[in-house]
């Protein structure tokens, strides 16, 4: 798992044809309680992310020396360290964010994607290979989070960027972008059904993109029928 094609082949596999919420539909109830604006995807996302690249690169430093009758309460052990102690590093440095994601960040111990790549993957693999996997399965899934949250944010306050002083301080006020003037939103894009239609259509929208790749992509030449010997 070190050559360029390989490292090349996990990122395309992360990020697009096994993304972990467009394709495995992973992790679904942070993404559709918090994907409400751009910020709050990407500070979960972030969380997320740094969870599972740390995680991977702990599970495979430590693969050779589990028995396999502990290995996955030892890898639930250490999900729960290493988010607890991200989770300390949102509340001191990013509290006001911190405390709107609220009990989702510490939910990320049971995201199905983090011990799924730890297993699957982590578990199989050289430290390089599982970070590099833990980092692009987590940068999918942040942008799917980003992208959720920023067309709900513009459906329903026709802003974007609102709130993005909570990660980059108050000078980041002027970053708020408005979409929409005198909008009086659209009050179903910020409710859970909204993140549902919207998640819905994002996977709608992968699945017509691999199907126009597909029709597009160059079909192999037909070989041709063997000709029997005739006999004499």
């Amino acid at each position: 798992m070190s050559t360029p094609h390989t490292y090349g082949h996990i990122a395309t596999e992360s990020l697009w044809r096994n993304n972990p919420a467009l394709v495995q539909i992973l992790g679904m109830c942070p993404l559709l309680a918090i994907s409400t604006n751009f910020v709050n995807g990407l500070g979960l996302g972030l969380a997320t992310l740094l969870t599972l690249t740390l995680t991977n690169a702990s599970v495979s430093l430590i693969r050779d020396y589990l028995r396999s009758e502990i290995r996955i309460p030892v890898f639930v052990v250490m999900i729960a360290a290493i988010v607890t102690a991200i989770e300390m590093l949102m509340n001191a440095f990013f509290h006001d964010l911190y405390n709107i994601l609220g009990i989702f960040i510490p939910l990320i111990v049971t995201n199905c994607v983090v011990i799924a790549r730890a297993e699957a993957f982590a578990s199989k693999n050289p430290v390089p290979a599982a970070m590099w996997d833990g980092f692009t399965m987590g940068f999918g899934f942040l942008l799917v989070l980003v992208t959720l949250g920023s067309i709900r944010e513009i459906l329903g306050k026709g802003t974007l960027l609102s709130q993005a002083h909570l990660m980059f301080g108050e000078r980041a006020h002027a970053l708020t972008i408005t979409v929409f003037d005198d909008y009086g939103g659209w009050l179903l894009a910020v409710l859970p059904p909204g993140a549902f239609i919207g998640l819905g259509c994002l996977i709608a929208l992968k699945n017509v993109i691999d199907r126009w790749r597909a029709e597009r992509a160059p079909r192999p030449a037909a070989q041709p029928a063997p000709v029997a010997a005739a006999n004499v």
